[in-house]
């Protein structure tokens, strides 16, 4: 059980506070409610872009690292399609340093050209590096435009191409700024040895004065259903053959979800799933084959992913994985499968409670769902999946005609 309280500022900043006295520590997370769904078409990869200039310094403070290390902090961020979230560790004794850093960079950013043509510069490279010269980087960017036709998932948080990152103008840098970095689009969590008398009074000495910024309501072209299988090869310099199979799946809130979950657990947790038993080692066809979802608000994508072993035929590999997913729709799953792959996900739950950071995390992720206090019911809906709920959803997730497959080939 995650204990936690939650107010909120007059400017609509929603601080919820984890008190933890069995550590010295504290950690500082801001959620800012904005991810690469809500770019621009044309301007896509901003909200990663943003994760980078984040930490280019404020007006008031032109090194953002330099003070935070003096106190003993550390700090990261990550980006998503979803949101984009910052975070602080670092002795409670020094917790205001934190609310002063995170405060002064939601207030008053710095927006140079030479602070936006660096980051830039580290962006257009990582794209480079992780997306185009590296082995099957490309996949999503040529993925995604094949499930998606109309929600703006259908890019990857780096972005749709590279043009976009390399032209980006310091006033388009401001306008995206302006709209989403702003305390009514924000959640921070403030966890460890804290109290919340403490916290309240440092948010309010810190972010109370920043301005709540307009109100904007995300209206997000809904996805249609699929309704025609779709295909598409690839051939590149790669060490081996690849298939990538996608089915459109429920919401991170929506019902479907926690059984769709649990089926990629069914098919893929570990050396004795199914994909790994059926097609690694009883029957050889890939190397190497995962089942995955992204977690993802909007309609999501339950992905099978797999490197086929030398001199095997790819349809015939096709075929294999078609085999282990009608076995879902049409066989019973055994409960000792379920019982296996549940209490998996609880002790991973429970282990993420003991880190402090990973609770703070999600406190912040939950609240962006809805309500924070999930982090402790979640799991309820979880466990009470039964084994002909995992079969239903097999059959409402597994057509042919709702599949999106790409065929990456070696030359």
């Amino acid at each position: 059980m995650v204990k936690f309280e939650k107010f909120t500022l007059e400017n609509g900043l929603r601080v919820l506070v984890h008190e933890d006295h069995t550590t010295p520590m504290a950690v500082l997370n801001i959620l800012y409610d904005v991810g690469a769904r809500d770019e621009n078409p044309e301007q896509t990869g901003f909200a990663h872009l943003f994760e980078h200039l984040m930490f280019g310094g404020s007006v008031n403070i032109p090194s953002y690292d330099e003070p935070l290390q003096r106190v003993g902090g550390e700090n990261n961020a990550f980006t998503s399609n979803d949101m984009t979230n910052y975070y602080i560790t670092l002795p409670a004794v020094n917790l205001e340093t934190a609310f002063w850093l995170e405060s002064d960079r939601m207030l008053s950013l710095a927006f140079s050209e030479k602070s936006l043509e660096v980051q830039r510069n580290v962006v257009c490279e990582e794209f480079k590096q992780r997306y185009l010269n590296q082995p099957y980087g490309d996949v999503w960017l040529k993925l995604r435009p094949l499930v998606y036709k109309k929600h703006p998932y259908k890019w990857a948080t780096i972005g749709k191409e590279l043009s976009h990152i390399e032209d980006a103008k310091i006033e388009d840098v401001k306008a995206f700024f302006k709209k989403h970095y702003n305390p009514q689009n924000a959640i921070m969590v403030v966890g460890g040895a804290v109290n919340l008398a403490e916290v309240k009074k440092l948010a309010e000495k810190w972010f109370a004065p920043i301005d709540k910024g307009v109100k904007y309501e995300r209206d997000l072209p809904q996805e249609p259903v699929q309704t025609e299988a779709v295909t598409e090869t690839l051939r590149a310099d790669v060490p081996s053959n690849a298939i990538y199979k996608v089915f459109k799946m429920p919401g991170r809130m929506e019902a479907g979800y926690a059984e769709t979950d649990l089926m990629s657990d069914i098919l893929s947790q570990g050396k004795s799933s199914r994909l790994y038993q059926n097609l690694v080692q009883q029957n050889p066809v890939f190397s190497q084959i995962n089942a995955y979802n992204y977690g993802s608000l909007d309609t999501g994508m339950f992905v099978i992913e797999g490197k086929l072993l030398p001199g095997v035929d790819v349809a015939y590999a096709d075929e294999c994985i078609w085999k282990e997913l009608e076995m879902l729709k049409t066989e019973p799953i055994f409960e000792d499968e379920l019982t296996k792959v549940k209490n998996k996900y609880e002790s991973t739950k429970e282990f993420g409670e003991m880190s402090l950071l990973d609770k703070a995390m999600n406190l912040a992720f939950y609240e962006l769902f809805g309500d924070a206090n999930l982090i402790n019911t979640d799991i309820e809906n979880y466990l009470k999946i039964a084994t002909e709920d995992i079969q239903k959803q097999a059959n409402n997730l597994f057509k042919k005609e709702a599949a999106t497959t790409l065929y990456y080939l070696a030359n």
